[in-house]
C-alpha cells in the first residue's frame, strides 16, 4: 500500500584539495525527502522500509551502521589519480609508488569524512533523535537522522558539530604538520589533509540549505520568528542563491587563482565548469527538497485516523458477500468487518477483492474468503495522526486497519488508499 515517510538525511559531501571533480568544495547537507520503498512516489505512504543498505558495511559505531557506496570507489580512484599527479610534480623520485600515497590519501580524507558525519551522528543520539546509518558516496557523507530536532537550539547544534569537527582535524593535522619537513611524503599528505578539512568546514558553514550553515541559519530565523517554516524558507532561498554564486564564481576564482599559461586553460577550465555545475546543482535540489519536505510535515498533522475512517458493519464469516453489501448500504458504512461468534473482530474484508467479484456471483461468495486475518499491527487507535499514525502503518503494511477506540471498541476501518488521496490533497493546498 501506499504510505509517507518522511525522514532526514545529513549530507557531508567535502572535496580534496585536487582540481579533479570533487576538488576545492564541500557540499555537506541536511536533506528531508519522501521514502517510498516497495515502488511509493514521491508524496505517497511508504510500505514498510527495507533494512539499511547502500554499499559495504564497514562497521557499527555507536550501534550506526556504516556503508562505503559503490560510488565511493570512483571518486577514491579519482583522488588517487589526481594527487599522484601532484606527487609527481612535488615528489618526482617516488615514481610510480606515488599512487599508492595518493590511494592513502584518498582513504585517509573519506577517514575524516567519516568524522564529520559521526558528529552529526553523536549530536543526534544525544537528543534521542534515531540515527538510520551512514554511507560515504560519492558526494560524501549521508547521515540519515529520521527525525527532525524539536527546538532551534538542538537544530543549530546538530548542523554545527560537523563543521566544527572538521575545523578541529584541520588543527590536528596543521600541529602534526609543523615537526615535518614539508618536501616529503608526511608533509605533503598532512598538508592536503589539514587543506582539504579547512575547505570541508568553511564550505559547510556557507549559509544556505541543504548546507550545514542552511541549517544554522534555518535554526536562527526559527528562533527569531518561532516558525521553522520561515527559517525553511529563508535558508533554502539563500541556498538558491549559493547555487547560482558557484555555478558562476568557482571558474572564475579557480581561473585567477591559476596560471594564465595557455597550457593551463582547456581541460582544466572543463573540469572546473563540470565541477561548479555538479555542485551547483546539488545545491539547488538541495534547497528545493528542504521546502518541499518543510512543507510536508506541516501538512502532516492533517491526517487524523479519527477523520478518515470508514465506518464499517460487522458480519459473520459465512455471510454472503451480496447480503454484506446490502447491510452496509442500509446503514451508511462503506467497510465489512468479518467478526466470529462472540462479536470479536477476526478479519477485515479487502475492498479490492469486493472489486474483483461479479455482481452475479456475489450471493455465492462468503465474506471470510475475500478476508485478511487481523494481526496486532493491523489495529490503530483512533487518536493517531501525523507522524504517529504513518509511523503504525509503515511498521506493518496493509491495504486496510481496523480502527478502535481506546476503550477496545471499534471505531471503523481505515483505507491506505484513502491516508494517500488525503495526503496528496492536503500537499496540494498552498502553505
Amino acid at each position: 500500500p501506499p504510505g509517507v515517510w518522511a525522514s532526514v538525511r545529513w549530507w557531508g559531501a567535502p572535496a580534496g584539495p585536487s582540481a579533479g571533480a570533487e576538488s576545492d568544495a564541500g557540499a555537506p547537507h541536511h536533506r528531508t525527502e519522501a521514502h517510498t520503498p516497495g515502488g511509493g512516489g514521491p508524496g505517497r505512504p511508504p510500505q514498510r522500509r527495507p533494512e539499511p543498505g547502500g554499499g559495504l558495511l564497514m562497521g557499527r559505531p555507536f550501534g550506526v551502521p556504516v556503508y562505503v557506496a559503490p560510488s565511493w570507489f570512483l571518486v577514491a580512484a579519482l583522488i588517487t589519480w589526481v594527487f599522484g599527479g601532484q606527487l609527481d610534480r612535488v615528489l618526482p623520485e617516488l615514481g610510480a609508488a606515488r599512487y599508492l600515497v595518493s590511494l592513502f590519501f584518498a582513504v585517509a580524507f573519506y577517514a575524516s569524512v567519516l568524522v564529520h558525519e559521526l558528529a552529526h551522528t553523536v549530536a543526534a543520539l544525544r537528543f534521542k533523535l534515531p540515527v538510520r546509518r551512514i554511507q560515504l558516496q560519492f558526494f560524501g557523507g549521508v547521515s540519515e537522522i529520521e527525525k527532525e530536532a524539536e527546538t532551534p537550539g538542538r537544530e543549530f547544534m546538530l548542523a554545527f558539530v560537523g563543521p566544527l569537527l572538521s575545523l578541529v582535524l584541520s588543527g590536528v593535522f596543521y600541529a602534526a604538520l609543523l615537526p615535518v619537513e614539508p618536501d616529503s611524503v608526511p608533509g605533503v599528505l598532512l598538508a592536503g589533509l589539514m587543506a582539504s578539512n579547512l575547505i570541508v568546514a568553511v564550505f559547510n558553514l556557507l549559509p544556505g540549505l541543504p548546507l550545514d550553515g542552511g541549517r544554522m541559519l534555518r535554526a536562527v530565523v526559527w528562533k527569531l520568528t518561532g516558525k521553522p517554516m520561515s527559517g525553511t524558507v529563508a535558508a533554502a532561498w539563500v541556498g538558491r542563491a549559493l547555487a547560482i554564486a558557484v555555478l558562476i564564481g568557482l571558474p572564475l576564482a579557480t581561473q585567477s587563482l591559476g596560471s594564465n599559461a595557455a597550457d593551463d586553460v582547456g581541460m582544466d577550465t572543463v573540469l572546473d565548469a563540470l565541477l561548479a555545475a555538479i555542485l551547483a546543482a546539488i545545491i539547488w535540489t538541495g534547497a528545493g527538497n528542504s521546502l518541499r519536505m518543510a512543507r510536508l510535515r506541516e501538512h502532516l498533522p492533517e491526517l487524523r485516523a479519527r477523520a478518515l475512517t470508514r465506518r464499517a458493519v460487522p458480519v459473520q464469516a459465512d455471510t454472503p458477500l451480496s447480503e454484506a453489501l446490502r447491510r452496509a448500504n442500509a446503514s451508511g458504512a462503506r467497510a465489512l468487518v468479518v467478526v466470529d461468534a462472540d462479536g470479536t473482530p477476526a478479519s477485515l474484508v479487502r475492498e479490492a477483492a469486493i472489486v474483483g467479484v461479479p455482481e452475479h456471483r456475489r450471493p455465492w461468495v462468503a465474506v471470510s474468503t475475500l478476508a485478511q486475518d487481523l494481526t496486532d499491527g493491523m489495529r490503530v487507535s483512533a487518536e493517531l495522526s501525523g507522524e504517529e499514525l504513518l509511523d503504525a502503518l509503515r511498521a506493518n503494511p496493509a491495504t486496510e486497519y481496523l480502527v478502535v477506540e481506546e476503550t477496545g471498541e471499534i471505531y471503523g476501518v481505515l483505507s491506505a488508499a484513502d491516508v494517500e488521496r488525503a495526503f496528496v490533497k492536503a500537499m496540494a493546498r498552498p502553505s
